[in-house]
């Protein structure tokens, strides 16, 4: 191969990422300065304090407001408890008595294998997509319908085709979450530049190396930004299998306490919210510590 084959395909996917647009300067997420250095004013992801001081001065203020409410008087304390009693709940669950760890596990679980059954199915099928315009006209179609069949709907035909429990949650979580990253993953492919693949094609580059040292690592941004969209569906799907098709995640916790325990229902339903929350972050700090600029 030739040396602009070696400029071209890279050693690592990393430095296929540099490849693409040069150093910081040249990205257009940061426009020069008077002084030729990217102007980091123009970064469109926050910075520095401001990405924990906006969130902490949100949550404070909606804490605030919960708190008002449900001391008011206005509302009855078994319908809407205040901070203080899910706070309470929420130290016994999962300091004092553990109890609720159990529930997130086994959540954590169906919504994990549910998120990697589907990627491994989108990833192929967007590669096939992309390359092939039969395979795109004859799919597209039908994306859409798919996202138009609620969650809920498919709950009984998975538990006649696959039983109660584990298996059929996790289909439902891999159904869930298998749109948003198919079509982040053809997006992202789709924009790759077309002349960097043209160019390794002629220096001797075949179809598994460009894809595996160009095309992926130049759209993986974007299908990372699917993944994370599409792991918090599937803790949703997660939580909505429990409750209509048995387990023992939050979802049947949930249904235990619906009836009884509004205290106990807030405090599974912020566990869930926290779970998701921090599991998309991970995958944002992934995202970030694979790709070596922020300019995406």
């Amino acid at each position: 191969m030739t040396a602009h084959a070696v400029a071209v395909l890279p050693s690592s996917p990393a430095e296929t990422v540099r490849t693409e647009g040069g150093d910081m300067a040249n990205h257009p997420a940061y426009p020069p300065n008077s002084s030729g250095s990217p102007d980091r004013r123009f970064s469109r992801r926050p910075r520095g304090p401001l990405t924990v001081t906006a969130p902490l001065a949100l949550g404070l203020a909606l804490l605030l407001g919960w708190h008002l409410l449900a001391t008011s008087g206005r509302l009855r304390a078994n319908l809407f408890p205040a901070p203080a009693v899910v706070w309470s709940k929420l130290v016994t669950g999962l300091v004092t008595s553990g109890v609720y760890w159990p529930f997130i596990g086994e959540t954590f679980e169906e919504a994990a294998l549910g998120c990697l059954v589907g990627t491994v199915v989108a990833l192929p099928l967007a590669v096939v997509t992309v390359h092939n315009r039969w395979v795109a006209a004859a799919v597209t179609p039908f994306l859409g319908a798919t996202q138009a069949i609620p969650a809920v709907a498919l709950a009984p035909l998975l538990v006649l085709w696959v039983g109660y429990g584990l298996k059929a949650v996790v289909a439902l979580c891999a159904l869930m979450v298998f749109f948003p990253i198919l079509v982040s993953a053809v997006v992202g492919l789709r924009h790759v530049d077309r002349s960097l693949l043209d160019a390794a094609a002629l220096d001797g580059a075949g179809f598994w190396a460009r894809l595996t040292y160009m095309e992926f690592p130049l759209a993986g941004a974007t299908i990372l930004a699917g993944i994370r969209n599409g792991f918090t569906l599937s803790v949703t799907g997660a939580f909505v299998g429990e409750m209509v098709m048995g387990g023992h995640g939050l979802g049947t916790l949930v249904g235990q306490q619906q009836n009884n325990d509004t205290a106990g229902l807030f405090a599974s339903i912020i566990i869930m919210a926290v779970f998701a929350s921090t599991v998309y972050s991970l995958i944002t700090l992934i995202e970030k510590k694979v790709f070596s600029y922020e300019g995406r």
